[in-house]
């Protein structure tokens, strides 16, 4: 639409530009929040400093960790869960997060013997573990609110089969993507590769 021959041109406010130095430190500020908001509470990137998750996940392997979906459901068998060390690994000097699977759910008994995990007595299929484990475990129950964690490196993690369970509100966030190295980019498990046997 344009302006009607007779009608007054609008007066035009006069504005200063802005300092440049304020406009850089006013997008290092909003970088800076936006970044701090995403990793603590949508995601963030870890790295793998040790074996006890292969073959799934190898040393220096880089992931996406999501944060959101445990506000909506609660973690699953299978899950491959970041978590902060529970009290007793604290009281051992461990003060940097855990990477494992959630193997036993609450009020769920877990048993290692002859090589195979149990589940209320079910063997549990899993075809993603370095080797069977070689020790026995339990049959221990998981309490309310926690979680049985196992490195899929079995003899070669230290998990729940020493230290005991993993609390909810541990629980940072689940691995979802591995982003390096490129060959072997995409989700941590891209098939459903575990189940209960029988079930």
């Amino acid at each position: 639409m344009t302006e009607s021959l007779n009608q007054e041109p609008k007066k035009t406010a006069q504005t200063h530009p802005e300092n440049p130095w304020l406009e850089i430190a006013k997008t290092i500020i909003t970088a800076a929040f936006l970044a701090f908001g995403i990793r603590t509470f949508v995601a963030e990137a870890r790295y793998i400093p040790s074996s006890s998750m292969e073959p799934t996940l190898e040393i220096n392997d880089r992931l996406i960790i999501e944060k959101i979906s445990y506000h909506f459901r609660e973690p699953e068998r299978g899950d491959v869960v970041v978590f902060s060390p529970t009290e007793k690994l604290k009281e051992q000097h461990f003060n940097e997060a855990f990477i494992k699977r959630v193997i036993g759910l609450p009020g769920e008994t877990v048993a290692v013997r002859n090589g195979r995990v149990y589940v209320n007595d079910r063997p549990l299929a899993e075809n993603y573990i370095a080797e069977k484990p070689k020790y026995n475990y339990g049959p221990r129950k998981v309490p309310p609110g926690q979680y049985l964690v196992l490195g899929d490196n079995r003899n070669n993690s230290y998990d729940s089969h020493y230290w005991g369970f993993v609390p909810k509100e541990n629980i940072i966030g689940r691995a979802v993507v591995r982003f390096w190295p490129f060959n072997r980019l995409g989700g941590i498990d891209p098939e459903p590769i575990y189940s209960l046997e029988g079930k």
